[in-house]
């Protein structure tokens, strides 16, 4: 189902509550699983008038290369442009054609249902659409497979597989058992045949009960034959690693075919059989397992450098206080908070995994060591900051940083001289794909010959080189509102996804 809550479900199914608007619901949650398995892109559509129709849920499968580009949901579709739909809708019937897709041409089979609500009145209707060439394939798959299918869509579409909505997609290298209700393997695709060969069943698995194999398929089914309910569990079979789902399927009250004969025989005249799917998780949890030590060597590696960087801050505080040159001391102390501003952002990478790293964190932090270290005995500071979480790749992080503690040492260092308080508030603005940071101090006034680019400031020489060339920004410094505002601005970088 898409990402609508059930608070938003009125607002698409417009005129629908109750009963009615919890079926679509839960045949939403269905789609999906139907999809992955008969192969088939599937829309469910909700009338909006005679001559409008609305695309209000899709499911695309995962096992092949999906029928459409785009999303369609939104989407109004008149007669002309789905006459299936329309004439299932207006004949009341199911309704199969033979169309072609834009702009492809490629032929596609369309088979349409009516959705019946609460009156036996139409509230929606199921579009299922498969290529030609899939469906060929469909054809050549046993009979007993086929039907199991086709009992999965009547399934779905009366809202019975919404507990499949926790199930984990089903991909183009997964493997499909079919077993009837005595739990004997009818069906098994190649893809099922070659990963059960890997734990050394070499013989034709069709027709054996479960029972034969030495794995966890016989318990699961039994389980979902009891329940009616799909199960899905990861386990070790050998040396291999499995991701194993079961789903069971089961025929209305009023079916009579091959399946109802088959299982009235064992006292259950519902249940057409139980869908297992398999898939080889070996290498994706090797890869995880590894990318696991590998970042905990990482995480360790920034842990031992904030450390190292605290040691050298420490014994440059002894030399400080070893230092009776005011010059001298001064240089240490801002030698001092430089290192300081690093090690932040190697103890955030020595907790998290993620290579994110929040900037309000780190601001936060630079804060409370400027109270530390930056602010003179006798002088009272008062720190604020201001803004959203924003978070960063840890180099431009790391950039960051420097900044915002050169710029706060400033203003400190700079703004306040013969001043027994004063102000500094820190205030962090996200523009989506830019972010500005602003300092503003009520200190002294900037003289009227200042110039950015022709001060001796050393800090500012290095946030001017860090906001160019490192963030590839801009970089003011004015008067502003009886104080002086530094402000930066730079493109922010898109944060590579945690490949855990």
């Amino acid at each position: 189902m898409s990402e609508r809550t059930m608070s938003e479900l009125p607002t698409v199914y417009s005129g629908l509550a109750g009963p009615d608007l919890e079926l679509l619901r839960r045949i939403g949650q269905g789609m999906p699983i139907t999809a992955d398995l008969s192969r088939s892109d599937i829309l469910l559509l909700f009338p909006r008038s005679a001559e409008r129709v609305v695309v209000a849920e899709q499911a695309q499968p995962h096992s092949i290369a999906s029928l459409y580009d785009n999303r369609l949901i939104g989407n109004k579709l008149t007669p002309d442009e789905a006459p299936a739909v329309f004439e299932a809708w207006r004949g009341r019937r199911h309704v199969r054609t033979q169309h072609q897709m834009h702009p492809s041409r490629a032929p596609v089979m369309q088979d349409v249902y009516p959705i019946y609500g609460a009156n036996r009145e139409i509230i929606a209707l199921m579009s299922f659409e498969i290529s030609l060439i899939q469906l060929e394939r469909h054809r050549s798959r046993h009979r007993s497979f086929r039907q199991a299918i086709e009992l999965l869509k009547s399934v779905c579409m009366r809202g019975e597989l919404a507990d499949t909505a926790t199930l984990s997609p089903f991909s183009e290298w997964d493997g499909v058992l079919l077993v009837d209700p005595m739990r004997r393997i009818t069906y098994l695709s190649g893809i099922a045949n070659n990963l059960y060969r890997r734990l050394g069943y070499l013989e034709d698995l069709r027709g054996q009960r479960l029972s034969f194999l030495n794995t966890t398929d016989d318990d699961m089914v039994r389980k979902a034959l009891e329940s009616r309910t799909p199960y899905e569990a990861e386990v070790q079979e050998g040396s291999r690693i499995w991701v194993r789902k079961v789903l069971p399927v089961w025929a209305p009250p009023n079916v009579s075919s091959w399946m109802r004969r088959l299982v009235s025989r064992q006292g259950r005249e519902d249940i057409g059989g139980v869908l297992i799917m398999v898939h080889d998780a070996t290498d994706e949890r090797l890869k995880k397992q590894e990318l696991k030590v590998k970042t905990t060597m990482i995480q360790e590696v920034h842990h031992r450098v904030k450390n190292n960087l605290q040691t050298i801050a420490a014994m440059l505080r002894m030399q400080a206080r070893r230092t009776q040159d005011g010059d001298a001391l001064l240089a240490i102390n801002e030698a001092i908070s430089r290192i300081l501003s690093v090690a932040v952002i190697h103890e955030f990478l020595s907790r998290h995994e993620a290579q994110a790293i929040n900037v309000r964190d780190v601001g936060q932090r630079i804060i409370t060591q400027s109270r530390q270290v930056a602010v003179t005995p006798g002088l009272q500071i008062s720190f604020s900051l201001e803004g959203p979480n924003i978070y960063l790749p840890s180099q431009q992080a790391t950039a960051v940083a420097l900044v915002i503690n050169e710029l706060i040492q400033n203003a400190v260092e700079h703004g306040f001289e013969g001043e027994k308080s004063g102000q500094v508030r820190l205030v962090l603005i996200d523009g989506g794909d830019q972010v500005k940071l602003e300092i503003w101090d009520d200190g002294d006034r900037l003289p009227a010959d200042f110039d950015l680019t022709t001060t001796p400031s050393l800090g500012l020489q290095i946030v001017r080189s860090l906001v160019q060339d490192d963030l590839h920004g801009k970089l003011t410094l004015a008067n502003h509102e009886a104080g002086v505002l530094a402000a930066v601005q730079f493109p922010k970088l898109v944060v590579a996804p945690d490949a855990g």
